[in-house]
């Protein structure tokens, strides 16, 4: 289980900053990526926390992009909510 979602956050986390790259001046796009990404963080910590797994292997990995994942959300709030003048 461990493993199955990292390789998920993993996927989400690449087309996700892909596609934020791309549509910065989509406000509608930001906001509802900031919002899965939400999602995505909460459940990336959830089973990090919850689920038994290895010290080593991929659970430095795991915690980085969760966290790595949170700057990308508030990036995401920032450019989904600022306002154009």
């Amino acid at each position: 289980m461990f493993q199955t979602f990292f390789w998920i956050l993993a996927i989400w986390f690449i087309v996700n900053v892909i596609w934020m790259w791309f549509q910065l001046n989509n406000q509608s796009l930001q906001k509802t990526f900031a919002w899965i990404n939400v999602a995505a963080i909460i459940i990336g910590f959830w089973v990090y926390y919850g689920v038994t797994h290895d010290a080593g292997g991929i659970t430095p990995w795991f915690l980085t992009i969760n966290w790595v994942n949170v700057v990308i959300a508030c990036i995401q709030f920032y450019f989904g909510y600022r306002q154009n003048n």
